[in-house]
């Protein structure tokens, strides 16, 4: 329903423009110039705006040029060096020149510029693109595009187009090739994805054997730091023990008259060297003949004595 009343719109501004210009008044629009020809030959060119025409001097608007940016999609089928089918879409954007020379040669040299454009867009590509790989197409379409450019421009420039862009948008192999090359991309990227575990892997197995190593280091000082801790006691208890045996000689000697160094240290070094440490340890027992008055000093010293022996190990 929408659609009729913007037809009959279209169709009444079709019919009053006519009819206007049948009385030699002309509108022009912004985004497009009007060709005026007198008695079937080119006259002059009408600017946007209210402009004036002499039927009666045979001047009639010969038709209206465009001079918004206009776009042409092209599909064009071909194969490249290695023999693969594809599609490659150019997106083609041209514009007619403001001047009066090219509004007049878009008018007269040209019938159809858009089959035009796609015959020349056809030939570059189907030219080109069997000089090159598939996958070097994908690599190099920006140097298709700038072919495609330079042949238009050259060759749309003689009839008053300037080509503004013609972007290589989309290149589309056949369905097989496309599923091939994403399986050898998969199995790219799986291989890749295996060597990198195995240099994870490497890595890791280095970095534990690099920690194994610390660790052993760190327990072989401990030990050796024990050990040595170890040994100086051993040797503070060796020097305890003969700083006692030195004081109990020394008071064995000072309470028993008449008994040199020897015979004061022969029982003990017995006791603390010549015994072995599987042996019981044997008991001393005296016996003093004479006066009990004169023993009292020899008792006191063997009783010392036996003290000291008993607090070796």
């Amino acid at each position: 329903g929408s659609a009729c009343p913007d037809t009959s719109v279209r169709s009444l501004n079709r019919l009053s423009t006519t009819a206007m210009e049948a009385c030699g008044c002309v509108i022009t629009s912004q985004d497009e110039r009007k060709v005026v020809e007198r008695c079937g030959k080119f006259e002059d060119v009408l600017d946007a705006g209210f402009s004036c025409v002499l039927p009666c001097l045979c001047q009639f608007v010969k038709g209206a040029i465009s001079t918004r940016i206009q776009m042409l999609e092209i599909n064009a089928d071909t194969k490249t060096k290695d023999n693969v089918f594809v599609g490659i879409k150019v997106a083609v954007q041209y514009q007619v020149n403001g001047d009066s020379q090219s509004i007049q040669d878009a008018m007269y040299k040209l019938t159809n510029p858009r089959a035009q454009i796609e015959s020349y867009v056809l030939d570059v590509v189907r030219s080109s693109v069997p000089k090159i790989d598939l996958d070097n197409v994908f690599l190099e379409k920006e140097e298709i595009a700038a072919s495609i450019k330079e042949m238009l421009g050259e060759t749309m420039g003689r009839f008053g187009y300037s080509i503004l862009a013609t972007p290589v948008t989309d290149i589309e192999p056949n369905m097989e090739v496309k599923r091939a090359m994403n399986e050898i991309n998969k199995a790219k990227r799986l291989r890749q994805a295996a060597v990198d575990e195995g240099e994870a892997i490497k890595i890791r197995s280095i970095k534990e054997a690099e920690a194994e190593a610390a660790r052993t280091e760190i327990q072989a000082k401990a030990d050796a730091e024990a050990k040595f801790m170890q040994g100086q006691g051993i040797a503070r208890q060796r020097q305890a023990i003969v700083s006692g045996l030195r004081d109990s000689v020394n008071c064995f000697k000072a309470d028993v008259a008449g008994v040199d160094s020897k015979q004061a240290t022969d029982p003990l070094l017995h006791h603390a060297v010549g015994r072995p440490s599987f042996l019981p340890r044997p008991r001393l027992s005296f016996l003093f003949l004479g006066d009990r008055r004169a023993a009292r000093p020899a008792a006191r010293g063997l009783r010392s004595l036996r003290a000291s022996l008993s607090c070796c190990p």
